[in-house]
Parts: C-alpha cells; structure tokens; sequence
C-alpha cells in the first residue's frame, strides 16, 4: 500500500467523520430545547397510544439536544385524520411526529377517495411492529368459543370496527368473503380501546386486531370470567404466547388459490405496524436523525425491559425498508386490485 494511497485513504475517512460530527452539531443545535410532538391517530389506552408513549419515554436520550417529546392524541377515521394532518397541514420541521395505520397505504394503492395522500412521500422513521400476529376474538355471552361455533353461528355476528384499510374492518370481511362468516363489521369506533369498552357493554359482540395489542389493551376482558370474557378463537403468525398458540392460524384456514391471493395481498401492509412518519419535505438530515435515535431506542436495554414487563412485542423495523415496503404496496397489480375493491366498498 503506497504512501499516496494512505493519505487518500486518511482524508476520506476524515471527512466522514466531520461529516457525521457536523450532522450531529446541526442536530444538537436545532433539537436543543426543542419540543417534538408525537401525533398518535387513535386514542387513549388503545395499542398504538400505549406503544408510542412508551417509545416517547426513551427516545430524547438518543436525539442531539435531547428535546422533549409530548405525545398528542387525534383520532378520527381510523387514523387517517392523523395521517392527513402529518401530509397537509404539520410543519416539515422535524418538530412533530405522526403515527397512524400502515393499513391506509393500501387504501391509496387501491383507490380509496378518502385517502388523500401519497404514502411514498412521507419520511419514514421506523417501525415498533413487524407482521402481526392478527386475532379474531368473540364475547362469552354471544354462547360461541370457537371458530367452527362462529361458522356455525345463525345470526349475524356484530364486530367493531373503526375505518376501512384498519384490520379491524379488513379483517372479518375478509372472513366473510373466504369463510362465509356472518360478521357485520360497525365502523366507526375511535381505537381498539372504544371498542373494548362497547364490547364490555355487550353492545359489540366481538372484533379483530393484532394480538400484541389485544393481549395488552383488552387484559381486563381477557382475564374476565363467565359472559363477561373475550376468547380469542383464530390467530395468525407463530406466536408462541400460551393463549392463542393452539388457535386455527387464519393462512390455514383460508382455502384456495384466489382466496389466499386476497389474504396476503392484504397482509402487505401489515408489516410496518405503528409507523413513525413525517411530513413530505422534511430535511433529510433531521429524518436521518429520528431514524437513528429511532432504532437506538428499540434496542435500549431499560425499553426492552419496560416492554416486557408491559407485555409489548417489539419486532423494529427501519425507515429504508418500509421505504421499499409502500412502493411494493403501490405497485400492486390491477388484478390484485380489482380482488380487493371490497376493502374499500
């Protein structure tokens, strides 16, 4: 290796350090004393709620200047008030933060006119949830415990839902599409946790979502006795968690080619659940800033433990991929479209 080569080596390497020195200046001077704000599109208590707060708790420590961040709720449409207020009207600044259903991003790629934004143009921070462990559940006092009562079922079964492009609307018209379940999904509900309170009035008689957060915001209806219960009766994934691993996995009980097509076209957008995002034209600098103490915080120590004592999954997952994750979803093929207009009728 010769002298010339050496001092090329040594300026380039010092220039990427000045480089990443200088980003983490610009960084500490614009953040420092600064508030981040953390739109949440569902409401208090719901999964999405309790997993951005517990994020909210840890994530200054890795931001140069150390902000402090301030977790706002503004639900609505299943979130898409959120998502249309982080694409139209929040500051492209840095300053606020907007979480809400990856699901919309599929609403775009199939047409659905409520959804006025282009899910290719936000900066994507990162994601606290991988692929879903989706789970159906029904109340005690409906006098159904399985999935063969709930096909057996001869009346419709009412489940809550918030928004078409939420799984808690895809999900069971899904089932009625390739099951031939008689779930009448109401829409409408603000979050999870509205929906578990209506279910506890026994105005709701069931709903689906993912089991990482059904596990944690319906714990009391869960652990409920007699009518007053919620019993989990079809999951999805591997999970391995006691209380849903001998349940029928929703990939085996859907038969045929074009019933499957529509299950995991659907699927897509499952797998960057609970994105942070920001607005269209934020500097890049201070998107590859969140990225980083985005994933920094995911892998904390003293997170992790605070997760696992609040029985949240993390399965992180990085701003670049989701970036290559939504244009797969807008790429989506007319065909695979065209199967999936239901969603959105």
């Amino acid at each position: 290796m010769n002298n010339k080569f050496l001092c090329v080596l040594k300026l380039v390497i010092g220039l990427a350090f000045l480089v990443g020195a200088s980003a983490t200046a610009l960084g500490e001077e614009f953040y420092q004393g600064k508030t981040i704000q953390i739109v949440v599109g569902f409401g208090p208590g719901g999964g999405y709620d309790i997993y951005s707060r517990a994020v909210a708790r840890h994530m200054s420590r890795y931001i140069p200047g150390n902000p402090t961040l301030v977790v706002q709720n503004m639900s609505g449409d299943g979130s898409l008030v959120t998502a249309h207020y982080i694409y139209n009207k929040a500051k492209p600044d840095g300053l606020t933060v907007g979480v809400w259903n990856s699901g919309l991003v599929l609403g775009q790629a199939l047409g659905d006119r409520s959804v006025k934004f282009a899910g290719d143009k936000f900066g994507w921070i990162g994601a606290s949830g991988g692929r879903a462990f989706h789970t159906c559940g029904i109340m005690a006092f409906t006098g159904l415990k399985t999935l063969k009562d709930v096909l057996n079922s001869k009346k419709p079964i009412k489940m809550g839902g918030t928004q078409p492009g939420i799984e808690t609307n895809d999900i069971p018209r899904i089932l009625n599409l390739t099951l031939g379940t008689r779930f009448d999904v109401i829409s409408g509900y603000g979050g999870t946790s509205t929906i578990n309170a209506f279910m506890q009035r026994r105005e709701l008689e069931g709903v689906c979502y993912g089991w990482e957060s059904m596990k944690v915001t319906a714990r009391a209806l869960l652990d409920a006795k007699g009518d007053d219960k919620l019993i989990p009766f079809i999951t999805y994934g591997d999970s391995q968690d006691p209380e849903v691993r001998d349940l029928p996995r929703l990939n085996e009980v859907i038969k045929g080619k074009e019933n499957l097509a529509i299950f995991n076209a659907w699927l897509q957008s499952g797998n960057f659940r609970r994105p942070f995002t920001l607005p269209p034209g934020t500097p890049k600098e201070r998107l590859s800033i969140l990225r980083k103490a985005y994933k920094a915080t995911l892998e904390d120590a003293e997170f992790l433990a605070e997760a696992k004592r609040s029985n949240l999954i993390i399965n992180y997952v990085s701003g670049e991929e989701i970036d290559k994750l939504v244009v797969q979803i807008l790429a989506i093929s007319p065909k695979t479209k065209e199967m999936l207009q239901f969603l959105i009728k």
